[in-house]
């Protein structure tokens, strides 16, 4: 299983917000009643992490009417020796 950020974005009107709020908290979900809210300065989104098997799998947690202009991100981790390694076949 891979961890995705999954980033979903509402209107900046303060219905939508609320409502998007609610939406989430009434799901039931424990990633969506948890999910991290930047509206209180200015940023409409709603953030979440996740680990599970594709993008496809983490867009369908998110609620229908918000999938359309959902992001779901991949999340890596770098060792600095695996780093190192890469950039050894890189550099000229």
């Amino acid at each position: 299983m891979a961890k995705y950020l999954i980033e979903v974005p509402h209107g900046p009107d303060k219905i939508e917000c609320l409502r998007a709020i609610q939406i989430f908290l009434s799901t039931g979900s424990h990633f969506l009643t948890n999910a991290d809210w930047g509206c209180l300065d200015g940023e409409h989104k709603a953030w979440f992490f996740m680990d599970i098997g594709s993008k496809e799998e983490a867009l369908r947690i998110v609620p229908p009417a918000y999938r359309k202009d959902t992001k779901n991100y991949p999340l890596n981790k770098f060792r600095l020796k695996e780093v190192e390694e890469l950039l050894k076949h890189h550099e000229v």
